[in-house]
């Protein structure tokens, strides 16, 4: 099995934090846990599929994934190969006309977002590509065809900062008060651009938070309470809706 990340170009790192290569010669079920931004996949060889409640349902080729609030189930064929695009938490907005919100939960053909014809190119010349570099080099060209003169919104990007300088522990009625704005339009710009709301994304940056911490060795109950959860039952339950297991189980594993 091969996941190997790449740096974008200059030109692309406000946007993009980094590329994937991933192959994996066997066929493979696996879990997705919630991330803090929105996420571009090209199948060059291959196939992926989502299984909810034990349903298989075949992606398309070259799809994008919204921004969840849960993990999911993905299913790979044997002899996989993709590219992933790992968008900034701002990134989504400066390539597509869709408010990120819109694909919150969702996981989308490419096609559905981006012109067709556009999409079809890149994937025959993935296809015909032998190396990691070409391939990443046409997923590059692809995204600055579609890069947009736009401004980013600065607010937008202070509330991201403030939200990670606390772990997602922050209160969204603090964060107002900091950045001096009403909770509705604050709201409105924060969906718009990140993909979610404020409070989901806090919690999105503190499950990833505890995630880091589980690796040490610090005790259930001191991550619990670093992170600001009100009591054990809560940290299991968000727990148990980013993950599908217990704190206790995911921790014996790792």
């Amino acid at each position: 099995m091969k996941f190997e990340k790449h740096d974008p170009m200059e030109r692309l790192k406000p946007y993009i934090k980094y590329f994937v290569v991933s192959e994996n010669e066997l066929e493979n079920e696996y879990k997705v846990f919630p991330s803090s931004g929105l996420v571009i996949g090209f199948q060059y060889r291959g196939q992926l599929a989502t299984i909810h409640s034990s349903i298989e349902n075949k992606l398309n080729s070259a799809g994008i994934s919204g921004i969840t609030d849960g993990y999911k189930i993905f299913k790979n064929s044997a002899d996989i190969g993709t590219i992933l695009v790992y968008f900034t938490e701002i990134g989504f907005t400066h390539f597509a006309s869709h408010p990120a919100n819109e694909l919150f939960n969702l996981s989308l053909s490419l096609d559905d977002i981006f012109d067709r014809k556009c999409v079809n190119e890149v994937k025959e010349k993935l296809a015909t590509s032998s190396t990691a570099k070409q391939r990443i080099d046409l997923v590059e060209q692809f995204l600055l065809s579609h890069l947009k003169d736009i401004q980013t919104d600065k607010l937008i990007v202070e509330a991201i900062k403030l939200i990670y300088r606390t772990n997602g522990t922050i209160r969204i009625k603090e964060l107002n008060e900091k950045l001096s704005i009403s909770q509705s339009p604050f709201e409105k710009r924060f969906r718009k651009v990140v993909g979610t709301t404020a409070k989901k994304f806090a919690s999105i940056v503190r499950f990833n938070t505890v995630l880091d911490n589980l690796n040490q060795t610090k005790s259930l109950t001191e991550i619990c309470y670093e992170n600001n959860f009100f009591d054990q039952a809560h940290f299991i339950k968000d727990f148990k809706q980013f993950t599908g297991d217990t704190p206790e189980n995911f921790k014996r594993f790792l």
